[in-house]
């Protein structure tokens, strides 16, 4: 309890501190590293530009083709495993 108490008095001191003081820029939010503007490394492209390079695709385009792949090799499987519904056509002789 009493260091709830201890808590809030450094925080209400530091609040009456900054808005006290005669610098707004205190008060402004900064970005920081949220810039989109800075590219590292090569650029990106679409995945049917350049289809035999996955490193240069972008990333969208990468999970994409990557679970379709997955998805069409799971699905592959279990149909050739499971051999699927025999159907056996029965044919009638009328006499």
């Amino acid at each position: 309890m009493a260091s709830r108490i201890v808590a809030a008095a450094r925080q209400l001191a530091t609040v009456s501190r900054i808005s006290t003081s005669k610098q707004p820029s205190l008060l402004l939010q900064r970005r920081g590293l949220a810039g989109a503007a800075d590219h590292h490394g090569p650029p990106k492209v679409n995945c049917w530009e350049d289809p035999t390079s996955p490193s240069k695709w972008k990333e969208e385009h990468f999970v994409l083709v990557s679970l379709s792949g997955w998805g069409l090799l799971i699905f592959g499987g279990y149909k050739l495993f499971s051999g699927g519904k025999v159907i056996e056509e029965k044919v009638e002789t009328s006499h």
